[in-house]
């Protein structure tokens, strides 16, 4: 008997069980989320590394109080690695016994042994398979599918279309009724994927956030720092993303650059402090050379600019 997952009955319920999991969604995005539990298609999920959208399979594993299955593409997956393969070294355990019992001679008896080499006991379930046998129904995260090559994405039509998989030795495997996956597909467009798996999902690109909802998500996420710090930084990456860099920081960057700023102590952001902590931001050479030649400067001057003359109130929120 299956147990159906706790379905939100709309898209302010969405945006409530993700901000109960710190996952600060915004409506659109939300709506995506709703749609694809309410009419069980699969949600794929495009934008640029460290917006979030791994991030949003967790959150909504949790939310649901769903057990996350999680493939994690590469160039190279294949069907035993993502799907199943088969228990070999139980394989050849079978059938030294049964040389040993000396029952290899009789016809029927090498029936039975070949229908019992492959049998359901004798699969190792991967992620994919293991999606579509559980009695409850998990969420399936497909990750970075760009990663992998073009033929993964044909593999995976049949999953995502029928809820089944077809292993060609033991036969068809399809989801329990009303326990099929809640599948999340991500990719940070490397590559462009096939237009027939598109079709069989919701499709919805993540973008980085405005300068408030930002804000919130450091809140939330960075603990610690103060309501000065919180304002510049987000500030500051926000200016940052709308210069010709190799790899602008995404939220996680974000993220990760406002803990490490609290863990030195930093009240406020200056040219020292940045100019130390730039690797935490950015990962290609060429961006950080960019910033010390000059940019950093020019970016902190703007800062400075726009929040000289700021409310005294800031002053006060610091202090407490």
């Amino acid at each position: 008997m299956t147990s159906q997952l706790p379905h939100p009955t709309s898209v302010d319920d969405v945006l409530a069980l993700l901000a109960a999991e710190n996952y600060v969604a915004d409506r659109r995005l939300a709506t995506s989320v709703f749609l694809a539990l309410s009419l069980k298609r699969p949600l794929f999920v495009e934008g640029e590394p460290g917006v979030g959208k791994t991030a949003l399979a967790q959150a909504l594993s949790r939310a649901l109080q769903a057990l996350l299955l999680r493939v994690q593409c590469y160039e190279g997956l294949d069907v035993a690695q993502s799907s199943y393969e088969w228990n070999v070294a139980r394989q050849m355990m079978e059938i030294r016994l049964a040389e040993a019992a000396h029952e290899i001679g009789d016809a029927g008896a090498r029936e039975r042994l070949v229908q019992s080499l492959y049998s359901r006991e004798m699969l190792i379930e991967r992620p994919l398979l293991q999606a579509l046998t559980q009695e409850r129904s998990p969420v399936l995260l497909i990750d970075e599918l760009d990663r992998a090559d073009e033929p993964f994405d044909a593999f995976l039509l049949e999953v995502l279309a029928e809820n089944q998989l077809t292993i060609p030795e033991l036969g068809t495997v399809r989801a329990a009724p009303g326990a099929s996956p809640v599948v999340v597909i991500t990719s940070n467009r490397t590559r462009e994927i096939h237009d027939a798996l598109k079709r069989r999902c919701l499709y919805h690109w993540v973008d980085y956030p405005d300068a408030a909802r930002e804000l919130e998500i450091v809140r939330i996420r960075a603990p610690g720092a103060s309501e000065r710090l919180y304002a510049q930084v987000v500030a500051f990456v926000q200016r940052m993303r709308t210069l010709d860099l190799f790899k602008a920081p995404g939220i996680a960057e974000t993220i990760d650059w406002t803990n490490a700023l609290v863990a030195l102590n930093t009240m406020s952001l200056a040219p020292e402090n940045v100019r130390d902590t730039l690797g935490v931001l950015l990962k290609h050479r060429d961006d950080i050379a960019k910033m010390q030649g000059g940019d950093m400067t020019k970016l902190l001057a703007e800062l400075q600019a726009t929040t000289r003359g700021a409310p005294a109130e800031a002053a006060g929120a610091d202090a407490r």
